[in-house]
Formats: structure tokens, sequence, C-alpha cells
């Protein structure tokens, strides 16, 4: 019996050690596979979407249509800042001061993918946006005045041919800023650039006559081609706008170079967990799933196109990249990035 005895104090004397080791394997088994541990459940508090445009804008009303189901879904606030201004810059900056897991970027990336060629500082890193969820495509349209009578975007460039330093022109976002820009000087055309804080006012200046071109969201510029008043040319998607079935792609009008699709959705910072993406970017895809925000959205101008962090995160790189090749073949180089 003795030895019997001796022998159970034994097992049990051990059974600690197996259980601490069992504990902790999982843990150290996924240390050594360079995955991020389990992060606490989010969100925990109120969330706060930063835009960097205006109200009215397409990715304001995305962001407040997503805002208010994301709300009821998570049951915390989901409140919506416009910070427009700055070429983006007074948004991202915003929000990277934030250092906050629960305050997210809701922006375009054409917002900020062309800003180390149109800026010769920034005060942040592009690591400093990390892709989370993409939300839609914003389509994006070119458009005049109809009392300038151009019936398609060729007429447009030759009347900017026929009036060089004449005409004024004015866009929504950094990269069709940019685009435009080299597309002036490969074209060898003079044209004047009227800054903007917001994307809404040229739409009023364009319809009004003061300004000869703009390229913006067609959320924006729609009422005014329903008015009469302005003339939409072309859009700058890879496909047509399903509702204006007519318009061609500037693709199909003849001038590949001032293409690129309207990507937006959410960043969050730089050391977001990778389980804390995932979760966000299924949330943002059962509520796009929804018929009513689909046919909301594209009232506005846009698609919904949800994507996973990675697929979102690859066709930015794609736009950064397009961008970059430009920038070169007109001997631009990227600004300095904050560190």
């Amino acid at each position: 019996m003795s030895r019997i005895r001796a022998a159970m104090w034994a097992v049990c004397a051990s059974l600690p050690l197996v259980v601490a080791h069992a504990s902790v394997a999982p843990a150290q088994l996924g240390n050594r596979l360079g995955n991020q541990p389990p992060s606490q459940p989010w969100p925990q508090r109120a969330v706060r979407f930063v835009v960097p445009l205006g109200p009215g804008s397409g990715a304001d009303i995305g962001a407040r249509l997503f805002a208010d189901r994301l709300a009821a879904r998570w049951g915390k606030p989901v409140v919506v800042e416009n910070r427009p201004g700055g070429d983006g810059i007074v948004a991202i900056t915003a929000f990277v001061s934030a250092h906050d897991d629960h305050t997210l970027l809701f922006s375009p990336a054409a917002i900020f993918t062309a800003h180390p060629y149109l800026h010769d500082k920034l005060p942040y890193d592009q690591a400093d946006l990390l892709p989370i969820a993409r939300v839609s495509n914003t389509l994006v349209g070119i458009v005049a005045p109809m009392a300038l009578k151009v019936g398609s975007l060729a007429d447009l460039v030759a009347l900017i041919r026929a009036q060089p330093g004449k005409l004024n022109w004015a866009t929504a976002t950094g990269i069709s800023d940019f685009l435009f820009a080299a597309f002036l000087k490969d074209a060898h055309l003079d044209m004047s650039k009227v800054p903007y804080r917001d994307p809404v006012q040229p739409a009023t200046d364009v319809a009004e006559g003061r300004i000869q071109m703009y390229w913006g969201s067609l959320a924006i510029v729609r009422p005014h081609v329903q008015a009469g008043k302005i003339k939409l040319l072309a859009v700058s998607n890879s496909v047509r706008a399903p509702d204006e079935p007519d318009v061609p792609t500037v693709r199909e009008a003849g001038f590949p170079a001032l293409g690129y699709n309207g990507l937006v959705g959410l960043f969050g910072p730089r050391d977001t967990a990778d389980d804390i993406r995932e979760r966000i970017a299924a949330e943002i895809q059962a509520v796009g799933a929804d018929p009513f925000i689909g046919a909301r959205l594209l009232s506005t101008g846009q698609v919904v196109s949800p994507g996973r962090p990675a697929e979102f995160a690859a066709s930015i790189e794609e736009q950064r990249a397009t961008v970059a090749a430009i920038a070169k073949e007109m001997g631009i180089k990227p600004a300095l990035q904050s560190q």
C-alpha cells in the first residue's frame, strides 16, 4: 500500500506542472508563428469616424449611413466627425494624433495616395494609415458648365487647347488633382487651378460658370446635373455608373490617363490587432449586404463594395504604384515623411 500511495502522490505532485505547460503552450506557439495574441472585445466604448471631406460629400454620406447601422450592431455610439481642408491632412493628422483604436479614418484612398508627390513634407507616415475594410467605390465624374456647350471630354480638351490660360479647373481629391495636373503637362495644355477647402463649393461654382471643369464625386455634382446646369462628360472609374449608362468612362472617351477607382474605406492605427480588423471588415460586409444600403449609396453616386483588410490594402498599393509611376515620368520625387 505504501508503494501505491507514494506513486499516487508523485502523479498528483506533477499535475500542476503539466497544467501549467498546457496553459502556456498555445500562446508560446502563437508567438513562434508570429501571430498576435487575441485582443479584447471591441468596441468597448464610443467609436469615432474622422472624415476628410465636408457634409454632403460621398464619403460623408457613406460614413453616416454605416455609422448608424454599426452603432445598432455594436451597441455603442458611432460618431462622424468632418475635418475637411488641407488636402485631407487636417483629418489625417487628427486621426493619427488620437492614438486611439476607437478613432478610425473613414476616407477615400484618393485623398492621400498622391500626398507624397503633392507636398514637400508630410506630418504623418503612410504606415500610420492601416487599411481595415473597403466600404464602397465612389463614382467620380468630370463635369463642365452646361453654358460652355461642350458635349464630350474631347470637346472640353479642344476648348482648353484653343483658349490657353483662360479656363479654370478644380478637383475634389489629391489623386485627381495630381492626375489632372500631370495630364495638362503631358498634353501641353494651360489651365488655371482654383483651390477649395471642401469639395462641395466647386460644384456650385462650375454650375454658375465660375470654373470650367470640376472633377468630383457624383454625389456632389448630381443635383446640378439633374437641374441641367452642368454636363457630366465622363466617369473616371473602370466601369460606367449604373444609373448613368450613357456616360462613358474616361478610358472609353480616349483619356485613360485620367482613370482611377474611388476606393472608400476604414483605416485604423498602425498597431490595430489583425482580429479586430477582420471583425470590423465582417461587420461592414454584413451592413453592406442590406439592399437598402446599396440602393441608398447608389442614389448618391456610390457602389457598395466591401473588401477585407488584405484585399483593401492591395488595391491601395496598386493606386500608389500608379501615382508613383507617373511621378517618376514627371521627375517628381516623393516627400519626406514624419518618423
